[in-house]
């Protein structure tokens, strides 16, 4: 049975010869009773300041989980962060890759083509060369022939001044062949500028 300050002071001890000083065991239980209502009170103070702590405890171990989940929720956001961050990364690289591979090609066949347009232009030029020299050379000749013609010319000139002698034939017969000769000549002439036009053509 519990037993209460209130008991210890309200309770009624029997009298007998030669037993304890009633004074003094009232007393006593007083003083008992006394400390036993303050332990009764700091035994309840130190229980409610035991649920304060305990309440506190409890408060800062909620913090602790809702802090260790906020940790794990950034650290599983800095992972998808970085997964994301290396694959966007892969990507641009391989697309880089690509454009670059792309860019290389077509310089490539660029090159190739312009490459093929220089020898096109090389072989127009060896053409264009060989078609002057033919050129240049057939006007030599034509103007050679033309020399020749007016040199001719002038010696049938020349004879035809000469006086007569049995041996020369008379002016009006060898006047017809250095006309027919200077006639030749021309015609030469005009046949080699045409052919060289036609191959400049």
């Amino acid at each position: 049975m519990k037993v209460t300050p209130l008991d210890l002071r309200q309770a009624k001890l029997r009298v007998t010869m030669r037993g304890y000083d009633r004074n003094e065991v009232d007393a006593l239980l007083n003083e008992v009773a006394d400390d036993y209502e303050q332990a009764l009170r700091e035994s309840d103070r130190l229980h409610q300041e035991m649920l304060r702590l305990e309440a506190v405890v409890t408060e800062h171990r909620e913090h602790e989980r809702n802090l260790r989940n906020t940790l794990l929720t950034a650290q599983r956001l800095a992972d998808e962060i970085r997964e994301h961050a290396e694959t966007d990364s892969r990507r641009l690289l391989e697309d880089a890759e690509s454009r670059a591979e792309m860019i290389f090609q077509q310089t490539q066949g660029r090159l190739e083509e312009v490459q093929r347009e220089i020898d096109g232009l090389k072989l127009k030029r060896r053409d264009v060369e060989t078609t002057l020299q033919s050129t240049i050379a057939t006007l030599r000749n034509a103007l050679e022939f033309v020399r020749e013609q007016e040199q001719k010319e002038r010696e049938d000139k020349i004879l035809l001044h000469r006086p007569r002698h049995a041996t020369v034939e008379p002016p009006a017969q060898v006047a017809p062949q250095a006309q027919a000769a200077t006639a030749s000549g021309a015609s030469a002439v005009m046949r080699a500028l045409d052919a060289a036009a036609e191959e400049q053509k």
